[in-house]
């Protein structure tokens, strides 16, 4: 198995920078570095360091054929926002999503219409499945 089949659960800080890398694309450490750290002080070396640990864990995929290495994600989004969550659930909802569905509606900011139509049309089509 490779390290970015199941690369682990990304620290607060690299969930930074793949959120960048996300939204961005693929960018260099000084890209990373601006974006991100440059106004807080952090010296270049601090997005060097965390990309390369990031390498290593399989979180990110590096492009050496060019001066200046090239970064991009190497686990999506959705796969990772989908593994925070189950954790979540786990973790704080004693394993149960309709826990954290109340809670996550009930609580602030409300839902706008929009979210609530998304949400009942899913409900609708993972209900279709289970009619008699």
């Amino acid at each position: 198995m490779s390290k970015t089949e199941n690369p682990p659960k990304p620290t607060e800080a690299e969930l930074g920078i793949l959120n960048f890398l996300w939204e961005r694309g693929p960018s260099t450490v000084r890209d990373v570095h601006e974006a991100l750290y440059r106004d807080e002080g952090a010296g270049y070396t601090t997005a060097l360091k965390l990309l390369q640990i990031m390498h290593g864990k399989g979180l990110v995929v590096r492009d050496d054929s060019e001066r200046a290495h090239v970064f991009r994600a190497a686990v999506s989004k959705e796969r990772t926002q989908k593994r925070f969550l189950v954790d979540m659930v786990q973790r704080v909802f004693d394993g149960s999503p309709s826990q954290l569905v109340l809670q996550a509606l009930g609580g602030r900011p409300r839902a706008t219409r929009e979210e609530l139509d998304e949400i009942r049309a899913l409900l609708d089509k993972l209900g279709d499945g289970t009619k008699s």
